[in-house]
């Protein structure tokens, strides 16, 4: 192991899922790639077996990697059903999930307000790209959605690509190599305005529930400013813990 790959500080294995993790967001290891085995890379590393085997299932913990008994350790893609299952948690009130359909009202760039560029971590009036979109579960409208990113993180995706796919996680690591590897969620209960009246087909002041999103990249950074407002009589928020 050379010196610009030795961990210098903090427990062992964490030291060596830090080397893992810069591997991975400087694209040595692209998503959907094969990693070295383990004995390889605990020889590469200098460390044991078990120590490189509890910096991997950390870094699986933390939805960066995906082990598969018997055949290896894959860098974690964000395909339709991952992005469903970790970060969509509005079901019909029977449990069940479907995958929504998105219907785009408005997507343009424009100066960041100071709450988005506190949260983006931007500097006030920096340029974002706002998309509001109209999600619908069986064909019924559900969700309203409000998502803001950095434009120069994100570039032109004011207008390209021209259709925006539903999985717009999938879209920010194949296109723009920003890989969503988390996210934090506050929930708040809201009356409908004029906007949801119009766009989900619910009566004014009717209860919604509010998800305002901040998604995170592997090394932490807010990617993403997501605020959802979701239709209540036939759906709820699931969150198995």
């Amino acid at each position: 192991m050379n010196d610009s790959q030795t961990p210098s500080y903090r427990p062992l294995y964490q030291q060596i899922k830090e080397a893992l993790l810069s591997r991975i967001v400087s694209g040595d290891w692209p998503p959907g790639t094969f990693i070295p085995s383990e004995s390889a890379l605990s020889q590469e590393y200098g460390v044991s077996v078990g120590t490189l085997r509890k910096a991997l299932d950390d870094l699986a913990s933390d939805h960066v990697v995906i082990r598969y008994q018997g055949k290896g350790t894959v860098v974690a893609t964000h395909d339709n059903d991952r992005s469903l299952f970790q970060f969509f948690h509005l079901t019909r009130l029977d449990g069940t999930r479907s995958m929504p359909i998105s219907r785009v009202l408005l997507r343009q760039s424009r100066p960041a307000t100071v709450e988005e560029a506190e949260t983006l971590e931007l500097e006030v009036e920096a340029e974002v790209v706002h998309i509001r979109r109209v999600r619908e579960l069986e064909g019924v409208p559900a969700l309203l959605e409000e998502l803001v990113v950095s434009a120069a993180r994100f570039p032109a995706l004011e207008k390209e690509p021209e259709t925006l796919p539903n999985t717009l996680y999938q879209l920010y690591q194949q296109r723009f190599g920003q890989s969503v590897a988390k996210a934090e969620e506050r929930l708040f209960a809201v009356a409908a305005g004029p906007p949801e009246q119009k766009q989900l087909g619910v009566a004014l002041g009717s209860p919604l529930l509010e998800i305002r999103r901040v998604a995170r990249n592997l090394q932490g950074e807010p990617l993403e400013l997501r605020i959802s407002r979701c239709e209540t009589q036939h759906h709820c928020y699931f969150n198995e813990l």
